[in-house]
């Protein structure tokens, strides 16, 4: 059984940053694609950014390029998320989440994300004052 299990969110200001965690167990993470997402209260979940299996290639929102990076370590079986420069509207809760299926790629469609990753974790808030 796959588990997921984020970590490093917190309550920070404007412009400052976080690193979230997502530690994996179970299945074979270094042949899966991972993504992290993010769902604000009243709002629909998007995807913030995702990587390959491989690390060879990522995506991310256009809300976040620039700011955010995405990247793994296969012999940690974690995937990091650095965010620089927190803005009050990257508030929300994040939530890692794994493929099932061996060296699938990635998009940032919501039609195909959103059917694609098998294995949530259950998240970590992130909350950025002004």
């Amino acid at each position: 059984q796959v588990q997921l299990v984020e970590s490093g969110g917190g309550l920070v200001q404007a412009g400052e940053s976080l690193r979230l965690s997502c530690v994996v167990s179970g299945g074979s993470f270094s042949t899966y694609a991972m993504g992290w997402f993010r769902q604000a209260p009243g709002k629909a979940r998007e995807a913030v950014a995702q990587i390959t299996w491989s690390g060879d290639s990522t995506l991310y929102a256009d809300s976040v390029k620039g700011r955010f990076t995405i990247s793994r370590d296969n012999a940690k079986n974690t995937v990091y998320l650095q965010m620089n420069s927190l803005k009050p509207e990257d508030t929300a809760g994040y939530y890692c989440a794994s493929k099932s299926v061996p060296y699938a790629g990635i998009s940032m469609r919501s039609s195909t994300w959103a059917t694609t990753y098998t294995y949530w974790g259950r998240g970590t808030q992130v909350s950025v004052s002004s």
